[in-house]
């Protein structure tokens, strides 16, 4: 059986500010209308979101299309898809 492939919002990663000490969730499945983070609609399906604080106050590029080797990081995957 193969591994579920999540939905892929963007081909490309998503510029954010993130803030020193607060918890983000970053969505895993792609179907979050509020990309890059999670509103939820991962429910019932095999996906979670991915909770991670963030170190310092900076912008950060989070993937777009969910299948970064990173997570929630950009690692650049998007480029040979």
């Amino acid at each position: 059986m193969s591994e579920p492939i999540p939905e892929m919002p963007q081909k490309a990663p998503y510029p954010v500010e993130v803030e020193a000490g607060k918890t983000y969730f970053w969505c895993a499945c792609g179907k979050s209308a509020k990309q890059p983070f999670c509103d939820g609609s991962h429910q019932g399906g095999p996906f979670q979101p991915l909770r991670f604080t963030a170190e310092k106050s900076e912008k950060v590029f989070l993937c777009g299309c969910k299948r970064t080797g990173n997570a929630p990081y950009c690692d650049g995957t998007h480029q040979s898809l």
